[in-house]
């Protein structure tokens, strides 16, 4: 038998070493909340066995049960491996923190390190934490947006990840393993419900701090919305240069869009839940920043991730998951990796910074004076290009369906009802766009062909 290298397995040469391996699973539990434990293999992986009765297995349990709290229900067997007797106990528990013989515990590396009172306190927010998108919502099934379940779906098609089709509401919510019985959790609540307490503030400041704003604002609704409107904002807010290629003028943004989005759907899938403070996009002179309430795992750095080092770890697993089926979510744990290498091909700096109240992806924007000549005389504005933007894709929905209201232009586009107003309003003013008829009942009539 070869056994693979995993952080959640341990091995311990036989039962002599049992007050020890309570402790291992102690620590284990507080840090995966998951394990395996081998008794009669050596640290190594060289299997020496051991002699095993049904009284030996009885101990184990025994012990485990009387010196570990809150208790668990691990199983417990006895194995041949190479001819050779071992016992193997497979254990989980998410109740943390775990304590051994009345002492809390964490697995650090390949040693168990003693808790303090204070990081037994982490621990209890831990837990709170990782049930929060476990929880049942105060919403119901009548709540979920369906359009936006339909394109979730439809996305999650295209990019091979489910291979089911949207049926009804409450099937593809179990599917998404979203519902409690009839019950929606907080992750579906905040995935796919318009009406949820998820919001994202955003600002442009005059200067390098917060004392003077230029414009500040108030994003909502369900996470694949939220999605939509920050990559709006930023593209609105930022600066962009051109360069003239043989087929024709290519409008380059000042930080990567693909490293934008990357950060913005870490901050909705890492952020913290529990805290009632919402995520942040600020735009400063001299850098974009985008924060979130999640605080980076404990004993890692951003650079562990970068390097490839460590593996992901999933403060929200459901949302996670279902954003990982539609490819929001390239590959799990690549995401700050994705954001450095894109920000390197572009000569963007970018900075990852530990936060005690959450964490944020800093980017900081060009300051060469060359540069800003460049975008001050060939490009327009940020809002001037995502303005076209959006106009073009408002005709577009409205040649596909010329009875669209301006709240299901919002809704689709991800930006707000006031902003699709004043670009219908653009649209009229420039002899592209005339209402038919009243607002109710009533249709659009495209007068111009945008040119493209």
């Amino acid at each position: 038998m070869i056994f693979k290298e995993s952080e959640i397995l341990e091995f311990k040469k036989s039962t002599s070493e049992l007050k020890e391996a309570i402790i291992t699973i102690a620590a284990m539990l507080n840090k995966h909340q998951k394990g395996e434990l081998y008794f009669g293999i050596r640290n190594n992986g060289e299997v020496v066995g051991q002699d095993i009765s049904d009284k030996t297995i009885r101990d184990v349990s025994k012990a485990i049960s009387d010196n570990i709290e809150p208790k668990i229900f691990p199983t417990i067997i006895q194995k041949k491996i190479k001819n050779k007797s071992c016992i193997h106990i497979k254990y989980d528990g998410s109740e943390i923190p775990y304590s051994a013989y009345g002492r809390g515990y964490l697995r650090v590396g390949t040693e168990n390190k003693q808790l303090s009172l204070k990081e037994s306190g982490k621990l209890f927010s831990k837990k709170n934490e990782m049930l929060w998108e476990n929880g049942i919502s105060s919403k119901s099934i009548k709540d979920i947006d369906i359009p936006t379940l339909k394109e979730f779906i439809q996305k999650a098609n295209k990019a091979k990840r489910i291979d089911y089709k949207y049926t009804n509401v409450k099937d593809t919510l179990n599917k998404l393993h979203l519902l409690n019985g009839n019950k929606l959790l907080r992750a579906a609540e905040v995935l796919f419900c318009d009406d949820n307490p998820l919001e994202i503030q955003v600002a442009v400041f005059a200067g390098t701090d917060k004392l003077t704003f230029l414009d500040i604002n108030l994003l909502k609704g369900n996470i694949f919305s939220l999605i939509k409107q920050s990559e709006s904002y930023i593209k609105e807010h930022m600066n962009w240069r051109a360069n003239l290629t043989p087929d024709g003028r290519e409008e380059i943004p000042e930080v990567p869009l693909r490293a934008i989005t990357e950060a913005i759907v870490n901050s909705l899938c890492h952020r913290d839940y529990i805290n009632p403070k919402g995520n942040e996009i600020a735009f400063y002179k001299d850098k974009i920043e985008i924060y979130d309430t999640g605080q980076f795992p404990e004993d890692y750095s951003p650079e562990d991730f970068i390097e490839r080092r460590e593996k992901s770890i999933l403060r929200n697993p459901l949302i996670a998951n279902t954003l990982y089926f539609s490819k929001d979510i390239e590959k799990w744990g690549s995401g700050l990796r994705r954001i450095y290498e894109a920000c390197q091909e572009a000569r963007v700096r970018v900075e990852f910074q530990r936060l005690k109240s959450g964490f944020s992806v800093v980017f900081y924007r060009p300051v060469d004076k060359k540069i800003q000549t460049v975008i001050k005389k060939h490009t327009k504005k940020g809002s001037e290009i995502s303005s076209e933007i959006s106009s073009e894709k408002i005709l577009d929905y409205i040649k596909k369906d010329n009875h669209i209201s301006a709240k299901q232009l919002s809704e689709r586009m991800g930006i707000s009802s006031r902003a699709v107003e004043k670009h219908i309003a653009n649209l009229k003013a420039n002899g592209k766009l005339k209402r038919i008829g009243p607002d109710k009942g009533g249709h659009w009539e495209i007068l111009k062909e945008v040119k493209r």
